[in-house]
């Protein structure tokens, strides 16, 4: 499935740093957050949401 999301200048440019940070594309990047989100058992899920908010938040302020 193909899922297309609108990012203002500033986070385009906040997601593709990051991304040139860990050595991958913006879509990639974009694509593991997701999948870590969906792939935990719904239980686990609200956790590995807020791991995953906790770990990346420098990056979502950028994105903000």
């Amino acid at each position: 499935m193909a899922i297309a999301i609108e990012l203002s200048d500033h986070q385009a440019k906040a997601l593709a740093e990051a991304a040139a940070r860990l050595q991958v594309s913006a879509a990639e990047l974009a694509t593991a957050a997701v999948r870590e989100l969906v792939a935990q058992p719904a239980a686990d899920f609200d956790a590995a949401a807020q791991r995953v908010l906790r770990r990346n938040q420098e990056l979502y302020q950028r994105l903000a």
